[in-house]
């Protein structure tokens, strides 16, 4: 009895390594996009922020006698 080895015709791997490349980096664009919006967002969640009272007016008269 034969065996018969079928050989797959060489490919060409050269953009192989360029789309783990693009890869990487579109995932780390997309930590840093998170980590920018995403955690201020959370912790915003929780607490109820700052609140600051601002007068209606204010006196800014240079001309002190």
């Amino acid at each position: 009895m034969t065996t018969i080895v079928n050989n797959p015709p060489p490919s060409d791997n050269s953009g192989g390594s360029l789309g783990l490349i693009v890869g990487i980096v579109i995932l780390l664009v997309l930590l840093y996009l998170g980590y920018v919006y995403g955690l201020p967002a959370l912790r915003g969640v929780q607490s109820e922020g700052i609140q600051i009272n601002v007068p209606e007016n204010i006196n800014v008269d240079v001309n002190q006698q």
